[in-house]
């Protein structure tokens, strides 16, 4: 193994205090024509891509509006989460040091622009970290940015940190193994690795 490429939310942090805050806020200058949302409907979108994630939350509408609304929120979110952060999962940064100073480290995640790089601007931890990509720059499948990162960094044998069946799913598209982040947002059918906290790693590997 020569790298390790992560998903964010629920694997690296978990934002949804401030994001269930940053929605609402934007959501109720509509004055109640669209309800409240909650931690466990952010939950449900996480690891989505926009599409999808507009869909879930706003069926009652179309698709421009679905993607009006849900961008709005997502350009809230950025800019509270440079301001607040997440909460870090236990000896994230710890486990960060040592891994790195082993494996080149990555993010891949299905977010919009701008989130990777809020949580390396709060959390300063960006010097752990090679390259990153997401959906929001390229238009592409997490299996798909997954390929771009492994190519660009000429990655010969990664494996891919997660927590949801569509990180599991995304591993499967790159051709590389999958650790399940049992501690996160989801619940998978099959992985080929686990780890039941983030210091896990340490030891798997």
């Amino acid at each position: 193994m020569d790298s390790m490429i992560f998903d964010l939310d629920g694997t690296l942090w978990d934002s949804l205090d401030v994001i269930v805050d940053v929605w609402n806020k934007v959501l109720s200058e509509y004055k109640g024509s669209i309800g409240e949302v909650t931690k466990e409907d952010l939950r449900g979108i996480m690891g989505l891509q926009a599409d999808e994630a507009g869909r879930k939350m706003f069926p009652g509408l179309d698709e421009e509006a679905q993607q009006k609304f849900l961008g709005q929120c997502y350009e809230a979110e950025c800019v509270s989460l440079v301001e607040q952060g997440g909460r870090l999962f236990e000896q994230l940064e710890e486990v960060l040091k040592v891994l790195s100073a082993k494996y080149k480290l990555f993010i891949v995640s299905n977010c919009q622009d701008g989130y990777i790089e809020a949580f390396y601007e709060y959390h300063q931890l960006q010097k752990y970290f090679v390259d990153f990509e997401n959906p929001g720059r390229t238009g592409l499948s997490k299996g798909e940015n997954i390929k771009l990162v492994m190519e660009r960094n000429n990655l010969k044998n990664p494996v891919y940190v997660g927590d949801t069946e569509k990180d599991l799913k995304a591993a499967r598209d790159a051709g590389i193994p999958f650790v399940f982040a049992s501690y996160g947002f989801g619940e998978v059918s099959d992985y080929d690795y686990i780890i039941h906290s983030f210091e896990g790693l340490l030891e798997l590997f």
